[in-house]
Formats: structure tokens, sequence, C-alpha cells
């Protein structure tokens, strides 16, 4: 600083007035100033800086996965909003390993963050994990059973019940569905959502027609395989996973099973890449940039208020909507129907 304020013909305090705002400076020295810092290639130590106010203005991203969509769109929308505030993103991926998640937080913490988003790869290990914590924390998508601090997620319920409710509607009775971890929050809502609708309808949820678990495309291709094979093979199913959709589809393309005309199919998470889809995807869609936005405005609420090193006993709960896309992947069951037995007979 000392060397930037001898090159911009200034005062120290003048340097750090401009770098931290902490007092008005003219718009002459200031530029003279911020000259200087350029032709010195000088930034300001925002560990020793952090260290003197207890603020570092860096918060943290924890994620599951980053090699699903969901996840970069969530990013993006928190982004924009530290963007905002002034505060840098450190982003970190568990690869759904709750010892690198581990290792993750405790990086995040020794490096002074002030607060830190996550989605937890285990809900039940990140529980205790998360109330050890001395920064603000806030959960989204994935929340942890039990957790009181503030969260941030999509109704999931909500959209297991309308994407069903739509099959439904269209006179389907021979349902499946292919369902994340039920350990996980978001897929133990939509699972529910999806047991609500049928047991409105009186319709049974058979064994055969359900999957749950680890999902991955792999997953998904097994899952559509396996019922392309069955004697009696569902007329619609519900993917519920983004990754086990993209493998479900695949499986029926190579069986030869035409959707919707023998099998209508609603995905959850809606991106590009479903449009393109032939035919286009039928989809429960996430906001999930409005996602990343809301959680970051309740983390820099947390850091930034009279609460600002620990999570309240009860914190605010934030729940987004979802939204049915209907495309053409989805098709009546009588027209379904006549259009196979068409195929069939020639």
């Amino acid at each position: 600083m000392r060397d930037v304020a001898r090159l911009a013909n200034v005062s120290v305090a003048t340097v750090s007035a401009v770098i931290n705002g902490t007092a008005v400076v003219s718009a002459e020295r200031a530029a003279r100033v911020k000259k200087a810092m350029e032709a010195l290639d000088y930034h300001a130590d925002q560990i020793a800086r952090g260290l003197k106010t207890g603020r570092t203005r860096v918060v943290g991203v924890v994620i599951p996965d980053v090699t699903n969509p969901f996840y970069p769109e969530v990013i993006l929308g928190a982004e924009e909003v530290a963007g905002l505030g002034r505060y840098s993103v450190i982003l970190c991926n568990a690869n759904e390993d709750p010892a690198q998640e581990e290792r993750q937080l405790n990086t995040l913490f020794s490096h002074r963050v002030d607060g830190v988003l996550i989605a937890c790869s285990d809900p039940a290990i990140a529980m205790d994990r998360l109330l050890r914590r001395r920064f603000p924390i806030v959960c989204f998508d994935r929340i942890p059973e039990g957790f009181r601090g503030d969260t941030a997620a999509t109704d999931n319920f909500a959209g297991g019940y309308q994407a069903t409710r739509h099959l439904i509607d269209l006179g389907h009775r021979q349902i499946a569905i292919l369902a994340g971890r039920t350990e996980l929050s978001t897929h133990s809502g939509r699972l529910e959502g999806f047991r609500k609708a049928m047991q409105e309808a009186q319709i049974p949820v058979l064994d055969e027609y359900c999957h749950t678990g680890v999902m991955q495309v792999e997953t998904g291709y097994r899952f559509g395989r396996g019922l392309a094979r069955l004697a009696t093979p569902p007329s619609a199913v519900f993917c519920s996973n983004n990754k086990g959709l993209l493998g479900f589809m695949r499986a029926l393309a190579e069986a030869g099973v035409a959707c919707p005309a023998e099998m209508s199919v609603v995905g959850f998470d809606d991106f590009t890449w479903t449009e393109s889809f032939h035919p286009p995807l039928t989809m429960v869609a996430q906001p999930a940039r409005e996602l990343g936005r809301q959680a970051m405005h309740l983390l820099l609420s947390r850091i930034e208020g009279s609460q600002g090193h620990a999570m309240a006993a009860e914190g605010q709960r934030v729940q987004l909507a979802p939204e049915l896309r209907i495309r053409q992947s989805t098709a009546r069951f009588e027209n379904a129907f006549q259009t196979a037995k068409r195929v069939v007979t020639g």
C-alpha cells in the first residue's frame, strides 16, 4: 500500500479508503490510486483484512455432484446475489462422498469464509457436522431431517404429485416410478407425491414398477431395459432424476419402445436438452437459478444480521413451486393403445 501511495502521490490512508470504501475520496485521487494499483499489480490481502475486520467477504458453496446440470444453474443464481453484495464464492464438489464433503467444510472453515451454502451428500451424516460449525450455514435442495437452520428448496412433494396426476388424468393406470435415494429429502418428497396421487386415484403401486436408490445414467438404463422385458410393461413412467432419465430414454430407444405411443414419460428438472429429445420431454421444472438466489439471500442476511456468527434456533424456510411443462412425451392412454395396436398389426 505504501508503494501504491507513493506512485499515486497520496497518503496510505487514501489508498485504504479507496480499497475499502471507508471514506469519500475525490474522483481524481481515486483514479490515480486505481491506476497505480494496476501498474504495480497490487491486490489487497483479503486474509489479513479478514483477521482485522472479522469478515473475508468470501462464502463457500458445497454441492454433491458438479456433473448434475441442476447444480450449475443454482450456482449461477447464488453467484449473482453474492456479486451484488461484493462477496466472492468458492465452489466445492463433494462427488457424493461424505468424507470429501467433510474435508471441504474443514478447508472452508480454515480459510475463514463468512458462511456456507450446502446441498448435503448424505444428510444423515451431515447433520451432526453442521451443528458443530461456528459459521452461518444454509442448506439448499437436500435438507437434513431435523435441521433447524435456514433452508431453501423446491416443493418436491408437489412436483411428484403434479407429474403423477398428469399421467393419471391422461388415463394411465399402470404407472412406474424411477426415483433416487429416498434418504434424500428431494427424492423422498417426489416419491411421496407420486404415492399420494396414486392413492387418491386408488391405483396400486406395483413392486416391479418401482425403483429407488443411487441414481446414475446406467441405473436408469437398466431399469428401462427391465421394464421393456416385463410381460405387462407400464404405459407410463415418472423419472424423478435427470441422470436416470437419460439412461431410461436410451433403454426405450434400444428396446424399440415408442414414446409416447407405447409408453408416456415424465421427467424431473428441465434443461435445454430435454426439448432436443425426440419427442420433446414433458418435465417438472425446478426454478434452479431462483433457488440459488434465495439461498444466497438467506446466507448473506444471516452473515450481516445481528445473529451473524451462529444459526438461529429456528431458521427461515424458503420453498419454491415447481412447474409442469407438458410436451410430446406424454399422451392419452387410449390414443397410445390404439397407436401401438396399429404398429403391431401393420
